[in-house]
């Protein structure tokens, strides 16, 4: 081959801008902006497919893709006078192959990019041949339906199904606004959607003129380094299209959003150029065979996925001075894990010479990446993982690692279903198989069992120690430095230093070489990272994006309020980021946030992840089932995927950190993202965190049962080892996975496990309330309706003889036990007369016999507990 893999990132970022903006129309013409008629109507006839029989264009956002395309070209980067490979000068005469042609022209395609652009779109879609020619003929607007003005963007959580049979009704929206905490709820169609067109276009036109504002926000100096600006326009073009239907005619459910299919649309386009492009093949000839799809069933794809293991060994890692520093340090090591996920995936890009479109998802430690399966490509994956490899052994050795597994795909196995058996769905097995992949790389971590003794982790181990002795803070890496009189790796350094950073900082910089200020120490795969000074002083890093030095800038600062647009400027990385800080803006330390309440002065660890995530990526849009709208049965699409899983992730990075920060302000995050959480905070605000959670994500996947998580709460003294917290709360979490109460196949999860009991969450609010109720009749409201502290541990022990009446039948005794009880006590309060104790004894006996411990059994030590603990610290009248 006769051009490095890295000389195409430049053009493979035009390819992919083309690919990405090739719907830019729908945007305009919703928004109806002001376009004379002769200019529409010409182009029209360029870009819209005409149908002679009734004599008009279908799919006329293609010809607002060209119009909107030159009213923000001021904005792009420079797309004339200039080498703009593999596109002829956009101003250049007789330019048929140009950008905004291969964009616009994705309806009635003519040349080889054209052809590239418009089979992305439809394999993005997942389009069977006669599928796409019935769409490409439909009207946009269709009968008892809304019209592609008025509708707006349906849920996909609506639609998941595991194991309910009834039909699917769409019921939720999203408000067409830019993205933000609030935008990302659902709300109720009926309150919603417009009920005109001129509504609904002056809400999009609203929306038009913020993305025109915004885009002017991207620094102007970064237009030179072109996969850098596009990494910026790209974040800018989700908080604008995140909730835009990409799709509205021929009965299509407007379900993806213009955001989630452009991503889609510009990966697969590049993939699909870079390996004809590579091969050398004849433009005519792919042409000709694109056209007809006989190159469908050839493998031109390469799924390359990235897999982070040994997370939680990598952040809980534990030496003799890791309790000091607690808080900052988990943050930092927590974040580094986001730095390493994001280097990798740059590397990744890097070494297949692919722009930042290339990357469809990166959470929680895993990233997917379509390339082209070309032999160069698999080579410098190869080499990718060799280097990766290197840096793990050489600075964790061993105990975490990113793992790459490559799956080559033809443009069929991106179909929903098969042509002529709808019981078989390409896709829907794709996934199954990269799923399956991703299980074996993490066994084949490092390939081991491949190399040579030579090449062994720990080849060379011991000779690494010096008079520094073991790192200090893991406490198993040889000390390279001393920080605050303490001996440390540079690795464990730049962990602490990055807990420091998140504190002051905003944004970070990946750059080529170290800038020699807020730089970490280490270079992560031979990037260097640095957390950025305000853009006043620093120039918005203008020298270093055109010099090229800079690779990326990400935002990753906290919503600024529930509405206010995500969006500075910068590309943004939703990293879940909050912490608690005290009022000199430094991160508080465990043993302050355990103080914040009164009662007992503890924290509560919170950790907890989606159930059943794998089954809802692979079959939970399967489409087997009718909607209630009569709407066509549409299953698993690459761009759903993308969707489902951004919007999954969206609940941990961006909706949870502002839900902390506005009502559990003392919540410290350890990790949120992908489907997994870890929170630590004082324990009573934790408990109530923990119910508010479940009840914001079911509000925030429409009300659909099947979606929930199960959580495991684990009550600590601070001061406790970190590992002992992450490992009590990993086992709390297998408890409440394994809740299965009714005994039925498989376990429902749908759980939490508190104070070593484990409850659905419907029984754990009522635990809740029963709990505040018992606080009450246990005085916190009136000295005269006080339990004593031993009257309330004596429901401890009635709720175990309940529960051993079977073995024991003598504990049965334990409701006369407790009719004496209550009955000494009332006895002793002399401001009530005979029958108001009786009344009081009464609704005793029902609030906690019957409705405690009779209905809950054994979980109503959880209610009991958290009466008990806000008891602590105070002075209470004590009688037996």
């Amino acid at each position: 081959m006769s051009e490095q893999l890295s000389n195409f990132i430049d053009p493979s970022a035009r390819v992919a801008l083309a690919a990405f903006l090739h719907d830019l129309g729908k945007f305009a013409q919703r928004a109806k902006i002001d376009v004379s008629n002769e200019l529409l109507e010409n182009n029209k006839h360029l870009y819209c497919p005409f149908h002679q029989e009734g004599g008009w264009f279908s799919h006329v956002h293609a010809a607002y893709t060209a119009i909107a395309m030159d009213e923000i070209e001021q904005f792009l980067p420079p797309l004339k006078g200039r080498d703009l490979a593999p596109f002829p000068d956009w101003g250049a005469k007789d330019s048929d192959d140009s950008l905004i042609n291969a964009a616009a022209q994705h309806h009635k395609p003519d040349t080889f990019l054209q052809w590239i652009v418009a089979t992305a779109d439809r394999v993005a879609s997942g389009f069977e041949r006669n599928e796409f020619e019935q769409y490409n003929k439909a009207k946009d607007e269709t009968p008892a339906r809304k019209n592609h003005y008025q509708a707006r963007q349906l849920t996909l959580f609506e639609q998941v199904r595991l194991a309910d049979t009834s039909s699917i009704k769409y019921n939720y929206r999203y408000k067409l606004r830019p993205l933000s905490p609030s935008a990302l709820m659902p709300v109720s169609a009926e309150d919603y959607e417009p009920k005109s067109d001129e509504e609904a276009q002056e809400e999009y036109l609203q929306l038009w003129d913020g993305f025109i504002e915004d885009i002017e926000k991207i620094p102007s100096s970064h237009k030179d380094n072109l996969s850098l600006w596009l990494d910026h326009f790209e974040s800018l073009w989700g908080v604008y299209t995140h909730a835009i239907p990409s799709a509205t005619a021929f009965n299509i459910r407007p379900d993806v959003s213009l955001y989630d299919h452009s991503r889609a649309t510009a990966a697969l386009a590049v993939a699909l150029w870079r390996y004809h492009h590579e091969r050398e093949d004849n433009h005519e000839e792919v042409v000709q065979r694109i056209k007809n799809r006989d190159d469908w069933d050839e493998k031109k794809l390469l799924l390359v996925q990235g897999d982070f293991f040994g997370i939680q060994d990598f952040i809980f890692a534990t030496g003799g001075e890791t309790q000091k520093r607690a808080a900052k340090l988990l943050r930092g090591r927590s974040f580094y894990v986001s730095l390493l996920t994001e280097c990798a995936a740059l590397k990744v890009l890097d070494c297949l010479g692919l722009p930042t479109t290339s990357q469809i998802t990166n959470a929680a430690g895993k990233f997917l990446i379509v390339a082209p399966n070309t032999e160069a490509v698999r080579n410098a994956l190869d080499q990718a993982q060799i280097e990766m490899d290197e840096w793990f052994r050489t600075h964790t050795y061993g105990i975490a690692g990113i793992g790459l597994a490559a799956l080559p795909a033809c443009c069929n196995d991106f179909l929903k279903q098969k042509r002529g058996n709808a019981q078989e769905k390409p896709f829907q097995n794709l996934m199954k198989e990269l799923f399956e992949q991703l299980e074996e790389t993490k066994l084949r971590r490092f390939d081991l069992c491949n190399q040579s003794p030579d090449d062994a982790v720990f080849s060379g181990f011991l000779d690494e120690f010096n008079e520094l002795g073991v790192c200090r803070i893991d406490g198993h890496s040889p000390a390279q430095e001393i920080v605050k009189d303490i001996p440390m790796s540079h690795l464990a350094g730049d962990q602490i230093k990055t807990g420091e950073h998140l504190t002051k900082y905003e944004r970070f910089l990946i750059t080529k070489s170290n800038l020699d200020h807020n730089t970490l120490e280490l270079p992560i795969f031979g990037y260097y990272v640095s957390f950025s000074k305000p853009e006043n002083i620093t120039g918005k890093f203008g020298r270093l994006a055109t010099e090229g030095e800079l690779l990326r800038a990400f935002d990753f600062s906290m919503p600024q309020s529930d509405e206010a647009p995500l969006w500075n400027g910068y590309a943004r990385r939703h990293i879940n980021g909050y912490v608690p800080k005290d009022t000199t803006g430094e991160i508080k330390e465990f043993d302050a946030l355990a103080g914040e309440e009164e009662g007992e002065q503890a924290l509560m660890v919170i950790k907890g992840d989606i159930d059943n995530l794998g089954r809802i990526l692979q079959e939970g849009l399967d489409g087997t089932r009718q909607s209630s709208d009569s709407a066509s049965k549409e299953g698993l699409t690459f761009a759903k995927m993308a969707g489902l899983s951004r919007q999954i992730d969206a609940f941990f990075t961006v909706f949870l950190p502002y839900w902390c920060d506005k009502h559990y302000c003392n919540t410290y995050t350890v990790f949120a993202g992908g489907d997994d959480f870890f929170l630590i905070g004082p324990w009573h605000s934790q408990l109530k965190l923990a119910e508010d959670m479940q009840e914001q994500f079911q509000k925030y996947v429409a009300c659909n049962s099947e979606l929930h998580f199960s959580a495991g709460l684990y009550m600590v003294k601070s001061g406790g080892p970190i590992l002992y917290l992450a490992k009590q709360s990993e086992k709390a979490l297998e408890e409440a996975k394994g809740h299965n109460s009714q005994n039925t196949q498989p376990a429902p999860k749908n759980a939490v496990s508190c104070y070593g009991e484990r409850v659905n969450w419907r029984d754990f609010k009522e635990l809740m309330e029963k709990a505040n109720k018992l606080g009450e009749l246990a005085g916190e409201l009136a000295e005269e309706r006080e339990l004593s502290t031993a009257y309330l541990y004596s429901l401890l022990q009635f709720v175990d003889m309940e529960a051993k009446t079977n073995d024991k039948p003598e504990n049965a005794l334990w409701r006369s036990w407790f009719a004496y009880r209550t009955k000494r006590m009332l006895d002793r309060r002399r401001n009530l007369n005979g029958d108001e104790k009786q009344q009081r004894h009464n609704e005793l006996a029902k609030q906690i016999v019957d409705e405690g411990i009779d209905k809950h059994k054994q979980a109503y030590k959880i209610a009991l507990f958290i009466c008990l603990y806000k008891r602590r610290n105070k002075q209470y009248r004590e009688e037996d």
